[in-house]
């Protein structure tokens, strides 16, 4: 303790906005979001996302106007995820290895028409191209192997570099993976691509809305436990987190946030490396539902989220209220 009072009224620095904005620990500034989007088939299509409200689908001359937009509000990375066709998934998910699949094509028009000015992170994980809806390849049983499914991975990392992606983000929690990709990307003269690591992935209940925005929800054959983490576990996040590192992760991320916080505040004050925190679907889908319910203010219902994200340790933030929140900080 530093004082007593009245010496020290700890009010006395609250008193006033320009007071408290002098003292304020935690700074969060457009700068600090990735926008994820979602890209579907055709051509000037915006397609709502029912479990979404104000989230859209958009073809790809809808992801480049958004990627245009994303500049203009001071945010410097979109992330990708691909709404593909039924008929366009398998059993093993070989789509995701097509050059002109839909992601590549979003990813090369956002390059032509932004250039560096806006970064570009996708997606890597096969449950938007299979036809069961897991992140990796099933043997017989119905198991998600680890390893065959590591070099599926490796081939659509490679597949989206080479169409121009910034950082790759691996979200499939098999084991070995990130060596594996950046293995690759070196092989493959992809020095600068980015691998941001889904590390502590959860089997979490709040991502239902991603799972209808991509088309693979209706699709999911059983869960995700034998491969995203018990959400009872922080420990084992750790070593998750450590071992990313150690096979060639520039950054990490935990997934989902809010109920998160506290792996958030471990892996920066053990590791010191850039961690990033996804605010997922059904923690975006919540706060709308505040909002139709006159629970909150959903302006200040985000905010406050997101400061907590940065207050945790975070380097930044993925949310779909990218352009909610960058338009509140930019006054």
């Amino acid at each position: 303790m530093t004082g007593k009072y009245p010496n020290t009224r700890l009010r006395r620095t609250r008193a006033n906005g320009w007071s408290r904005a002098l003292h304020r620990e935690t700074l969060l500034t457009p700068t600090d979001l990735i926008w994820p989007l979602f890209v579907t088939e055709g051509n000037g299509v915006e397609d709502p996302v029912a479990t979404l409200p104000g989230v859209s689908r958009w073809s790809v001359d809808g992801i480049v106007a958004r990627a245009k937009e994303a500049v203009d509000l001071g945010i410097p990375v979109i992330a990708l995820f691909p709404n593909t066709l039924r008929e366009k998934r398998s059993d093993q998910g070989e789509e995701a290895h097509n050059p002109d699949n839909l992601m590549c094509r979003a990813i090369k028009a956002i390059k032509d028409a932004c250039g560096d000015d806006i970064g570009v992170l996708t997606d890597v994980a096969l449950d938007p191209y299979t036809s069961h809806g897991q992140d990796g390849l099933l043997n017989d049983a119905g198991y998600v192997v680890n390893d065959d499914t590591v070099a599926a991975l490796v081939d659509q990392a490679i597949n989206q570099a080479e169409a121009g992606a910034d950082i790759i983000a691996p979200s499939d929690m098999m084991d070995g993976r990130i060596h594996a990709i950046r293995m690759a990307l070196e092989m493959g003269n992809h020095h600068n691509v980015q691998i941001m690591s889904y590390a502590a992935k959860y089997a979490s209940a709040f991502y239902g809305p991603f799972r209808d925005a991509v088309g693979s929800g209706g699709l999911l054959k059983g869960d995700k436990k034998t491969y995203q983490m018990d959400p009872a576990n922080s420990d084992e996040a750790l070593r998750e987190v450590e071992m990313d590192i150690a096979e060639g992760a520039d950054s990490v991320m935990v997934k989902p946030g809010l109920a998160y916080l506290d792996i958030i505040y471990r892996a920066k004050q053990q590791f010191g490396v850039p961690v990033f925190a996804y605010q997922v679907s059904g923690e975006y889908a919540m706060i709308e539902a505040a909002q139709a319910a006159g629970i909150g203010d959903r302006d200040a219902l985000l905010m406050e989220k997101l400061i907590a994200f940065k207050r945790a340790g975070c380097s930044g933030v993925l949310t779909y209220h990218a352009p909610a929140a960058a338009r509140i900080l930019n006054g």
